[in-house]
């Protein structure tokens, strides 16, 4: 049994990794947003919301960034600033959604924040892991 387990992680290793690691990235975001929307923003305004929002992503990209590469991806890229460059590019395109799903969800919808950002999350997961896999870290094909 061990051993089928061990062969199914293999098989499936770069997208259990990734879910691990999008759940701690989740983590360190959402510890973020409410850390400071419990405490110095106001998430009833529209510009602290997506301030608080922003500044979860800026945390959750750069903690992102370092446990892709090493953790899902085994990335090695020795040209670190080009990749990173490329990732964080790549993570403006689901902060656009991010913040439009936020605005929708809570501004004109009246969610709680703290629901819609957890929903917006999962979407989140999904985009960044396509972005990741086939744009950041594709793997050079063998000649």
């Amino acid at each position: 049994m061990i051993k089928s387990i061990k062969a199914l992680y293999e098989k499936y290793r770069e997208i259990v990794n990734y879910v691990i690691a999008g759940g701690l990235t989740t983590l360190v975001s959402l510890g973020i947003y409410w850390g400071l929307t419990l405490t110095v923003f106001d998430p009833g305004n529209p510009l602290l919301l997506q301030a608080a929002n922003v500044a979860s992503w800026i945390g959750a990209v750069i903690f992102a960034y370092f446990i892709n590469r090493s953790f899902v991806f085994r990335s090695e890229n020795r040209n670190m600033v080009k990749e990173f460059t490329s990732f964080v590019l790549g993570r403006v395109g689901t902060l656009l959604m991010d913040m439009g799903s936020m605005f929708v969800m809570v501004t004109w919808l009246k969610w709680n924040d703290r629901l819609a950002k957890i929903i917006v999350q999962f979407i989140v997961l999904i985009g960044n892991y396509v972005i990741s896999k086939f744009l950041v870290f594709r793997k050079k094909k063998d000649a």
